[in-house]
């Protein structure tokens, strides 16, 4: 059986603690797009360990974890997350494919340069070079990680890149070049440190896909981040909805047997773009801080909105939901009234729908159901019947508004606090 898990808003909804909860009874577990712009939290009797690039399944023995074609890695983000793993003897089997991109210096400096020279007008990336490494790889100047087995034929790939990087750094951004010496020190380190890891991760989900195992697949980021179906120009570089998950690990369409989309039980979004629930003053502030948000990858404080259901039936379209998992439902606790967004209104016209136009999600106005909210408490709580009857409401009328069953519902950080949901 092959799950993938997305996020079904901006980022940040919590998938890593759900694949985390899952991986429990998975074989393999696959990131299939993104860089170390994104971020997980997992959380187990060894610890609570911030991972970027390694799927969240490494905290379980025997589980096989992939990194996919999909992905573009920083050599030195990724060495540092292994040292972690292996310091906290985290049991988990890593495998990198050879057709994953890397990060190179010059990518991340390209990022932060021309970030500067856009002023005003920052799209507000990471700066960690992940649209210049898709850039290249999309212009077929791309160096992948396979490309470490052979130093010498990478040494001449990097030679005729950096002399077109240096003169675009010098003269466009008017800042300092790379030295070619310096990439080729880093390089022979990225070889020794990653190259037993490096491996043809296509056959391994093959072959595990012939035993019937339990396969999770892994997205980075939301959906509304989607480079094709997000709020362009304020998107990642890859795609985060689940079709990513096909090109980004090499598998067909045929082979998915269910998708699952993590929502909050709010919104959140980081850095700039639309964002047409955002709330500001007592009740942001206090959900910001109740719940910590603040980005795993930058610490950016989050942006904060009510739930948008409005946006969540344009991520089921666009993923093609089977479920939701709702996240955070605790820091809903003690609001006196809690807020879902049920359409939109532009110059008087009424949106059910998710605009694509970037000047309508910036000027369209939220409507709202509004909900009592809840004295008692639901952090921790392990048991959708221990849940009070006002959050089962809210729950519930999430699931009639959206239009797909809530499957999960995370009530705090650890993986105790998860309640499955069966339907009969």
């Amino acid at each position: 059986m092959i799950v993938t898990i997305v996020g079904g808003q901006w980022g940040d909804e919590g998938k890593g603690k759900i694949i985390d909860h899952i991986a429990e009874k998975a074989d393999v577990i696959a990131r299939y797009s993104g860089g170390n712009n994104a971020g997980h939290t997992i959380e187990n009797k060894l610890g609570k360990f911030a991972l970027h690039l390694v799927p969240g399944g490494v905290g379980w023995e025997g589980t096989k974890n992939l990194i996919g074609s999909g992905t573009v890695i920083d050599p030195d983000v990724l060495i540092q997350e292994l040292e972690l793993i292996n310091e906290n003897n985290l049991p988990g089997k890593i495998f990198i494919s050879e057709k994953a991109h890397m990060i190179m210096p010059y990518h991340i400096k390209l990022d932060q340069a021309e970030e500067a020279y856009r002023g005003s007008e920052a799209v507000g990336t990471t700066g960690r070079g992940i649209g210049p490494a898709y850039s290249d790889k999309i212009s077929r100047n791309g160096i992948r990680i396979g490309d470490l087995k052979d130093i010498e034929t990478l040494q001449s790939k990097i030679s005729k890149n950096l002399n077109i990087k240096n003169k675009i750094l010098k003269e466009i951004y008017n800042t300092d070049e790379i030295s070619e010496k310096y990439i080729f020190e880093k390089i022979k380190v990225w070889n020794q440190k990653l190259s037993k890891y490096i491996a043809n991760t296509e056959q391994i989900l093959y072959e595990n896909i012939e035993k019937n195992k339990f396969i999770l697949l892994e997205g980075a980021q939301g959906a509304l981040l989607d480079i094709d179906h997000g709020t362009y120009p304020y998107v990642t570089s890859s795609n985060s909805i689940s079709g990513g998950s096909l090109t980004g690990l090499g598998l067909g369409a045929k082979d998915i047997d269910n998708v699952m989309g993590v929502f909050k039980a709010f919104t959140t979004r980081v850095g700039e773009g639309p964002f047409p629930t955002e709330i500001f003053g007592n009740d942001a502030e206090t959900i910001r801080e109740i719940a910590g948000e603040f980005g795993t990858t930058t610490g950016r404080p989050r942006r904060i909105g009510w739930f948008d259901a409005v946006a969540a039936k344009y991520s089921v379209n666009i993923n093609g939901l089977d479920g939701m998992v709702i996240t955070k439902l605790d820091i809903l606790d003690k609001f006196e009234k809690i807020k879902i967004c049920t359409h939109y209104e532009y110059e008087g016209e009424v949106l059910s729908y998710f605009p694509t136009d970037e000047k309508i999600l910036n000027n369209i106005k939220p409507v709202y159901k509004e909900f009592e909210g809840w004295d008692e408490s639901t952090f921790d709580v392990s048991s959708y019947e221990a849940l009070n009857s006002k959050a089962k409401g809210f729950l519930k009328n999430l699931e009639d508004i959206v239009g797909i069953p809530i499957v999960y519902i995370s009530t705090g950080p650890s993986r105790e606090a998860t309640i499955p949901i069966k339907k009969s």
